[in-house]
């Protein structure tokens, strides 16, 4: 890691518009232009992927188009992450992301923030605080989450929430701000949704739950 991106990522404030910092910006966003030219289907799309972010696990993959500052440098994924259209990870910070989370259309990961200063604002002044997202969690379409946010496994976010503060495991959490509904229980096990029930025969290919 360069000392520019070490300050960038420290969490203090500073000038994004230093040309340092703009000229590695630039340079780490042209794989991402690149990636959203592919066509669906096209195995180029998946080395493109491994290249454009920080760590990339096994069967990830984005829909184009995907949109981030940094062209997804400080964005970690594990395995088995899907996201669909129109991601946008304001990467400036760093933005974790576990295993089998599925990620809806129009979804923004946006680890940057201004001062409320209006002086300062004005400057152009900004800091970054990472994102943590849990193993296996869901994040429905629109969803927004803030800079610094933690959201732990399995978790469920509904659509159009803005997720302004850390959310524990096993929880559905929806609105603006997003506040945890209910946990994830026994009766998630007997139904998918409301008047159906899980086949027998699919519960029983299942592990047992950690929640």
């Amino acid at each position: 890691m360069t000392d520019i991106e070490q300050r960038v990522l420290s969490g203090e404030l500073y000038d994004p518009n230093d040309p340092a910092i703009l000229a590695l910006q630039t340079l780490a966003i042209q794989t991402m232009y690149e990636y959203n030219q592919t066509r669906a289907g096209d195995e180029h799309r998946a080395t493109l992927l491994k290249q454009m972010l920080a760590a990339c696990g096994k069967d990830c993959y984005i829909e184009a188009p995907f949109h981030a500052n940094w062209g997804g440098r400080h964005v970690h994924f594990g395995d088995q992450i899907y996201a669909n259209f129109n991601l946008t990870m304001v990467d400036d910070g760093e933005i974790f992301v576990g295993s089998q989370t599925m990620i809806g259309p129009n979804v923004t990961l946006a680890t940057a923030g201004h001062p409320v200063l209006p002086e300062l604002r004005a400057k152009g002044y900004q800091y970054n605080l990472p994102i943590h997202i849990g193993q296996n969690c869901w994040l429905g379409a629109n969803v927004t989450v803030l800079p610094g946010v933690t959201i732990s496994d399995n978790t469920v976010v509904g659509a159009g929430s803005v997720v302004t503060k850390d959310l524990p495991a096993n929880v559905v959490a929806v609105g603006s701000p997003c506040r945890v509904l209910r946990a994830i229980g026994p009766n998630d096990r007997r139904v998918y949704r409301p008047g159906r029930v899980i086949p027998p025969e699919l519960l029983a290919t299942l592990e047992q739950p950690n929640y």
